[in-house]
C-alpha cells in the first residue's frame, strides 16, 4: 500500500512540475487534463526506465563533459514524453531546457516539502 501511495505522490508531483513549466514558457502546451495526466504517466515511466539506459548509453559522453550530457538525457526523457502524448507541443531547444530546468526545481522543492511532512529532514 505505501509503495502504492509513492507512485501516486511521485505521478501527481510530475502532473504538477508539468504545470508549472506550461505557466512559465508560452512555447509548452499541454492541452486539458486528459493529456497533462498521462504526461505525468509517461514522463514518470520513462524516468524509471527509459533514462537508466539513456545513461549508460551515454557514460562515456557524461564523463568528458563532467556530466553536462546528463541534462540532456533529460531533455530527451521530457522530448519522448512530448512524442508520446497527442496534444502535448514543445516549441524550441531553449524552451525544452527551461522545461527541465524548471522540472527540475518543482521536483526538488516537492521532494523536500514532502520529507520534512514524512518526518525526516529536508537535507537528507
Amino acid at each position: 500500500m505505501y509503495t502504492a501511495v509513492r507512485l501516486l505522490v511521485a505521478w501527481g508531483v510530475n502532473v504538477l512540475a508539468l504545470m508549472v513549466a506550461d505557466w512559465v514558457f508560452s512555447g509548452f502546451t499541454i492541452e486539458r487534463w486528459g493529456p497533462l495526466l498521462l504526461a505525468g504517466a509517461v514522463f514518470g515511466l520513462a524516468n524509471a526506465f527509459l533514462k537508466p539506459l539513456l545513461t549508460f548509453i551515454a557514460i562515456p559522453l557524461i564523463i568528458l563533459t563532467f556530466g553536462i550530457a546528463y541534462f540532456f538525457v533529460n531533455v530527451a526523457i521530457l522530448a519522448f514524453t512530448e512524442w508520446v502524448v497527442p496534444n502535448f507541443s514543445i516549441d524550441g531547444f531553449w524552451t525544452y531546457v527551461g522545461a527541465v530546468i524548471v522540472m527540475w526545481l518543482v521536483n526538488v522543492a516537492l521532494g523536500r516539502l514532502l520529507r520534512a511532512v514524512e518526518g525526516e529532514t529536508a537535507w537528507d
